[in-house]
């Protein structure tokens, strides 16, 4: 302001001195204008003399024409004769003097030039030849005089003489040149010059004229520069004046330019003042802002360097936790602290708000984690290498870049050709899909390996020019990539994967564009508006600080620097208002929205549990683009509703059960309730339904150990699961109210179905899962059909009525894009509903539309050019059995992706495969799979549709071929029992097989052929060859274990033996072989005789459907567990509560795990090394190196907990096996088989350290031995035989083993036998020992392994081993019994062996 009031002052001065110089400004104007007169009528009479001259002028100008064109007629005879003088030299003139008596033409010529020459007019009397050969005697001076002749004033005289010699016809050059060369040159000269001199004649008077004139000129001329000068002066004079006045009239204009400045810059700095008075405090704590950054400038630009170079590949909540938890506490705790803004954000180092609105405008997602991916991939050094599974990231990567990107793939053609001339051009180049291994060629490349002082780098064998604007971007759509270590050096990784809420943000989005488009539309126009108000504010702020900054030191005189502030601040006021504006409108349209936030969550958690699926095969592979296709046409088929509340419910309801039905066609039978499990408890989870403390409870099931039950209708097992129960808030006394009402529990506990039943006292009033929770302690085996009952309840029937796929319904839905693929299972051929669909389509093989290829050896040459043909034309193709070429698939997926676009409409492809045994051979390629539409095919089950099915592979045609019918029949019915019993026995695990075999239905047409050849060829019915041949060949020749194949044989035995034809043979309890029937009456037999399914069919006790549903229920909550999110439901602190149960585990296992043995000191303590002996101490050396082991890997897990080591992938497992209570695989690899979970298998370990530590305190045999506590039994049932064998010097390969199973427990004996060994631990699976008769009985409803009592063991030689009324009964490991198998104990039976070998009998060491 102070400047201000100094501005007025000086406009005051200013305004008097412009006062004073309009008074002398005035007065030199009349001067002037006097002056002015004067040279007035001096320039009047000047003109009038310029007038004069001008006229004179041009009449010298005519007169000089028309002398100038005269002169140029006698031009030519004046060239002419100079041509002709230079035809002449010294050499032709002296030729010419040499003619003694030349002819007459030549001499006129001569004579003509003498008198021509004649000086001064005296023509020469004499012109002779004599006298002219003396006048060209000096020919150099002869030619000389003829040059310089002066051809202007030829004498009158001369001229009269020559008359003559012109006018002889023989004067002619031509004519003279046929005499003499050098006289036709003399000749023309002469002709030439006198032609001149006529012409010249005439002209000469029009000189004289043009003299007189051009001196008359002169004269006016100079009278004109008289008159000129003296203008001139008077000019000068004026000029002065004028100077003076003009003088005077800028000093007048100055000074009111200066005025008026003054006047303009007081309205500018109050205008300035006025405008920055608002940006003055916003600029004065910016300035305060930026002198603190100065201070913490460093350690910010080395916390977002190091974010943009490692934080890409983590997961938002990991980097956070970096940022927060790791990075910042370390730089504060340095020696020296590196000072950082505490609430630093690295984007804002890397961008500001105009970049992610642009950003947003070409497509990026709008969470947060997009947003540092963009900013970390456009602001890497190293080449970003995108992983996005869900092409999000590379539909924003080509929006932003558009016809500058050049996108390529690894081994498309002419790929290296684009990245070659790219990397020349300085373009960016995108390589998509990537693998996990990348072409070496890239190598030099991918490290930036340049050559030539940086100018050049290699590409193959090539070397191109370096172009420092080269970019280079990679992609891959794998979920989880393994990369080799240096391309994580070479490329900074970006986890473009998609978010639970960026998802639900974008399906959100989606669903309300589709619900209220208006709402949408005007959302998108709002963050467009108000994206590109930010960039407007952003652009204008920059350049008025620019103009600021580059303005010279007075402010005050840049009114343009004013006229922008004006500008700006006009722009965001009218900026700030429709931000306000917009705000309101904002909050409106999201209050709007969020009434669909529900059915955008549910979708959201939806795709990531089906994602997860990929966890339980990896055959389960869906793409979100599928997905969103899903989901959309789920919301268009949504029942509409005028409520909004009740329109969202159907939304969420339609989106569930479509999203159900896509995903469950694609899964296996077994795996439908998992997935439907894990959807309802994170449904309810999200819902807040449920409590995580109890789901958690419900997954993992925990049991205290070692503890008896007090009620005899529960096991210790289940009482110990009571216990845990027990310790819950909500279950509080359950076991007290268990052990008090033990009558009422026990009749619930033995209900067939309990969950049908209501809980006693008040713990039916419980919510479902607790309920859930109780039913899996007391009845686990009944946990599947109370977990459907559960997602009834929850969900509705329609999720757990298993319905009929309509392969119709499905191919509707695929397209050129989204090709079929069928997931195969033995014994279905789903491509015979492509064949009859197409069929109703038009599409045949007779019509040359439909191919079908079966792959194998040199197919895939064929199936490439079917392709190629059907996607032109529009074919249907069927590629059978992918899985047999497992190095084309990668050709294939890039072939399916080429046809995904541009292709005929109708183009369909549909592909089977087998899965694979194993996920580690698992090979379909996933983009194969997660664009199709997987179906699962697998063949009924139950004995009933198995029964039937076995049937319809014969027709009435078949019964009647043989001639001898009855027995045909027969037999054949009996095979198709046979076949169905053996095929479905597979549902029991390994009580039913011990390993799984593919039976299909080729084994059973073949048996019946070979069953008509024999019955035709031979009189009786040949049993014994029929049986070898079915049970040992047809059927045999898949089983590669030896009790399956006794189990086979056993079948065949009880089915197919003469009794058959007397009518009095049970295929099954209830169920008589069926007489000589016809085709369908057999057909109606099954539907009308057979017993409802149960295990009696196959011969098996009820117990083993037990096991098989207790089993099942296990595997599937032990899956359910290792799908649940690892960061969801407790938020941020799920991670830490992960690592803190890990960390207990870990430590509760390092303190109470035992020190090794050690060897040398024990075998220097045993004296003898008896077989015993040697088994202690081989076990004792198992036993080290699995505690080494768990030892070892698990101080090495602390220290990776703790950060002090890296974290591998060995450490990763284990970590994971810790915390889903799971033995991990290292160790279980150096360990005995089991079955249990870590807690019990930790307890297992502790109790076999035990065992051995007992043994080889003093080396003498325990009382009773426990069989199961050694790593390797055999080995000490071995010891046995040979310790007999030494002792008696039997030998050896003639011992056998003989089992006495006694009738007390391990408690009631003290000593060992002399011989032999006691042994405990064992239990019986498939029927119990009956202690008291001491034979093999029937079991008992629910005990499904009960114990043995002490077994006797002790060797015999075997020819004295009683084979009579004994059962040879396989001794395991474990349940899963096949490669565990260790002994055969003969047991007494008064039942026939061949009942126990059906019911799938055996010991086991472990339950």
């Amino acid at each position: 302001m102070e400047q201000v009031d100094e501005l007025k002052a000086k406009l005051a001065t200013q305004e008097a001195e412009l006062r004073q110089k309009n008074e002398d400004a005035d007065k030199l104007i009349q001067v002037v204008g006097v002056e002015t007169d004067k040279v007035s009528r001096e320039k009047a009479i000047a003109d009038e003399e310029e007038r004069k001259v001008a006229l004179i002028m041009l009449e010298v100008q005519q007169k000089q024409k028309d002398c100038e064109e005269d002169l140029a007629k006698a031009e030519p005879a004046l060239t002419a004769a100079q041509a002709a003088l230079n035809t002449l030299n010294k050499t032709n003139l002296t030729e010419l003097k040499s003619f003694g008596s030349p002819p007459p033409a030549v001499s006129n010529v001569s004579a003509a030039v003498m008198v021509l020459i004649a000086p001064r007019g005296k023509v020469p009397k004499d012109r002779s030849w004599k006298a002219a050969k003396v006048t060209m005697a000096k020919v150099d001076g002869f030619l000389d005089s003829l040059v310089h002749f002066d051809k202007e004033n030829i004498h009158e005289n001369c001229l009269k003489a020559i008359r003559p010699y012109l006018q002889d016809p023989e004067f002619n050059p031509e004519f003279v040149a046929t005499k003499s060369y050098a006289a036709a040159g003399l000749c023309s000269w002469v002709i030439n010059i006198v032609k001149f001199h006529e012409v010249f004649c005439d002209v000469e008077p029009k000189r004289q004229a043009l003299s007189k004139a051009t001196s008359d000129l002169a004269a006016a001329q100079e009278k004109l520069a008289g008159v000129k000068a003296k203008i001139a002066h008077l000019n000068e004079n004026l000029a002065k004046l004028t100077a003076k006045f003009e003088k005077a009239t800028a000093d007048k204009l100055k000074c009111q330019q200066e005025a008026e400045a003054t006047s303009g810059t007081i309205s500018l700095a109050n205008r300035l003042v006025g405008g920055l008075a608002s940006e003055n405090v916003r600029w004065a704590e910016a300035v305060q802002n930026f002198k603190q950054q100065e201070r913490k400038l460093c350690g910010d630009i080395l916390l977002t360097a190091a974010s943009i170079s490692y934080l890409g590949f983590f997961t938002k909540r990991y980097r956070q936790s970096l940022l927060d938890a790791a990075w910042r506490p370390y730089l504060s705790q340095l020696q020296v602290p590196i000072p950082v803004t505490p609430s630093l954000d690295p984007l804002q180092m890397l961008m500001d708000d105009a970049d992610v609105a642009t950003w947003q405008n070409e497509g990026l997602p709008a969470d947060r984690m997009s947003t540092e991916n963009a900013a970390i991939l456009l602001s890497c050094e190293r080449w970003p290498l995108m992983v996005d599974p869900q092409l999000q990231g590379i539909k924003w990567i080509k929006n932003k870049y558009g016809e500058d990107l050049r996108v390529t793939q690894i081994g498309q053609k002419g790929y290296l050709q684009t990245v070659e001339c790219a990397v020349e051009a300085g373009d960016t180049v995108l390589i998509e899909n990537l693998g996990e291994s990348i072409d070496p060629v890239l190598g030099p490349l991918l490290g930036r390996e340049v050559i030539k002082k940086g100018r050049f780098i290699k590409i193959g064998d090539k070397e191109c020019e370096y172009n420092p604007r080269f970019r280079l971007i990679l992609h891959t759509k794998l979920a989880n990539p393994h990369y080799q270590p240096e391309l994580q050096a070479q490329a900074t990784l970006i986890n473009f994967t998609v978010t639970r809420e960026g998802l639900e943000d974008q399906l959100l989005a989606a669903v309300v564009s589709m619900e209220r488009p208006d709402l949408e539309q005007l959302k998108s126009e709002l963050t467009k508006q108000q994206n590109g108000f930010k960039i407007t504010l952003k652009t204008l702020e920059d350049n008025l600080l620019s103009r600021l900054s580059s303005a010279s030191g007075n402010f005050l005189g840049e009114t343009a620097l004013v006229e922008n502030l004006e500008v700006t601040k006009q722009t965001a006021a009218e900026v700030e208002k429709k931000v306000q504006e917009a705000k309101v409108t904002e909050v409106r349209i999201n209050e709007a929205r969020e009434h669909y936030r529900p059915a955008a969550a549910r979708a959201s958690l939806l795709y990531f549990i089906m994602s997860d699926l990929g966890r339980i095969h990896p055959m389960y592979q869906f793409s979100l683009k599928a997905f969103s296709i899903v989901f959309q046409k789920a919301v268009e088929k949504a029942a509409p509703d005028e409520k909004l509340k009740d329109r969202v419910a159907n939304l969420i309801d339609s989106i569930t059960f479509s999203v159900c039905q896509y995903t469950a066609r694609g899964l296996f039978e077994c795996d439908k309730l998992t997935y439907l499990a894990q959807l309802t408890f994170q449904i309810l989870l999200m819902n807040q339904e449920v409590s995580a403390a109890e789901l958690d409870f419900l997954l993992r099931s925990p049991a205290q150990t070692g503890l008896t039950s007090p009620v005899e209708f529960l096991s210790h097992q289940a009482w110990g699961g009571i216990k845990a129960l027990s310790s819950m808030e909500e279950f509080c006394n359950l076991d007290r109210d268990i052990e008090g009402s033990a009558k009422s529990w026990k009749k619930f506990v033995e209900s067939e179905c309990p969950e049908k039943e209501k809980f006693p006292q008040e713990w039916k009033n419980k919510t479902a899962l607790q309920r859930l929770c109780m039913i899996r302690v007391l009845r686990p085996d009944r946990m599947t059909y109370a977990l459907r009952d559960f997602i009834e309840e929850k969900l509705g029937s329609k999720y757990v009525v298993g319905r009929a796929l309509d392969f119709a319904a499905s191919l509707e839905e695929s397209g050129p894009a989204t090709p079929m693929f069928f997931i195969l299972s033995p014994g279905v051929d789903p491509l015979k509903d492509v064949e009859s669909q197409g069929k109703k389509l038009g599409y045949t093989f007779n019509n040359r539309n439909f191919h079908n290829v079966s792959l194998g050896q040199g197919q895939e040459v064929v199936a490439e050019a079917v392709l190629d043909l059907a996607a032109k034309r529009g074919h249907w193709v069927i590629l059978q059995n992918i899985h047999l070429v497992a190095k084309w698939l990668g050709a294939l997926e890039k072939k399916l992706e080429e046809h995904s676009e541009n292709s005929h409409a109708e183009f369909r492809v549909f592909m089977s495969a087998e899965p694979a045994p194993s996920p580690a051979s698992h090979i379909v390629p996933q983009g194969l799979l997660e664009n199709a539409i997987k179906i699962t095919s697998e063949p009924p089950a139950g004995m009933h549709a198995n029964l039937h099915k076995a049937l319809d592979n014969f027709t009435q045609d078949t019964l009647e071929m043989c001639s001898r019918e009855t027995e045909f029949k027969s037999i054949l019915f009996a095979l198709c029992y046979f076949h169905a019993v053996v095929a479905e026995r597979r549902k029991f695990g390994p009580q039913g097989w011990n390993r799984s075999y593919p039976f299909n239905t080729g084994d059973l047409t073949i048996s019946v052929n070979v069953l008509y050849n024999f019955l035709e060829a031979n009189a009786k019915v040949p049993y014994d060859d029929l049986r070898y041949l079915f049970g040992e060949i047809m059927y045999g020749g898949h089983i590669t274990d030896d009790w399956d194949r006794r189990l086979c044989r056993t079948y065949l035995e009880e089915f197919i033996k003469p009794e058959m034809l007397e009518g009095e043979l049970l295929l099954a309890p209830g169920f008589p072989l069926p007489g000589n029937l016809d085709y369908n009456a057999y057909h109606q037999y099954i539907d009308a005789q057979l017993p409802p399914e149960s295990p009696y069919l196959y011969g098996l006790h009820p117990n083993a459907e037990i096991g098989v549903l207790t089993q099942t229920s296990e595997k599937l909550f032990r899956t359910v567990l290792e799908l649940q999110p690892r960061d969801s439901q407790a938020g941020e602190g799920a991670g830490a509560a992960r690592e803190e149960k890990v960390k207990a585990v870990l430590e509760e296992i390092l303190e109470r795990v035992t020190d090794e043995f050690n060897l040398p000191e024990l075998m220097a303590r045993a004296e003898e090394r008896t077989p015993y002996v040697a088994v202690t101490l081989q076990e004792c050396e198992r036993m080290n190196v699995l505690t080494r082991l768990v030892q070892c890997s698990l101080r090495e897990l602390d220290l990776g907990l703790k950060g002090e080591l890296t974290m591998t992938s060995d450490m990763e497992s284990l970590q994971n096996a810790l915390y889903l209570d799971t033995v991990p695989e290292s160790w279980a690899r150096r360990a005995y088989p089991s079955t249990a979970g870590l807690a019990a298998w930790f307890m297992d370990l502790l109790n076999r350290i035990k065992e051995l530590e007992a043994w080889t305190g003093d080396f003498a045999m325990p009382s009773t031995v426990w069989l199961a506590g050694f790593f390797n039994p055999q080995s000490f049932l071995t010891a046995i035989m040979q310790s007999t064998a030494r002792r008696n010097e039997w030998p050896l390969d003639q011992m056998a083993l003989q089992c006495d199973v006694t009738k007390k427990n391990r408690e009631e004996f003290r000593n060992p036998p002399r011989e032999g060994a006691y042994v405990h631990g064992l239990f019986m699976e498939g029927a119990r020992w009956d202690i008291q008769a001491g034979i093999i009985a029937e079991g008992k409803l629910k005990e499904l392994t009960p114990p043995l009592p002490v077994m006797f063991i002790r060797a015999i030689p075997a020819e004295k081993q009683d084979c009579r009324s004994v059962y040879p009964c396989p001794v395991y490991k474990t349940r899963q019994r096949g490669p565990t198998y260790v002994w055969t104990f003969q047991l007494k039976t008064k039942e026939k062996p061949s009942k126990w070998v059906l019911a799938g009998v055996a010991l086991l060491l472990q339950v």
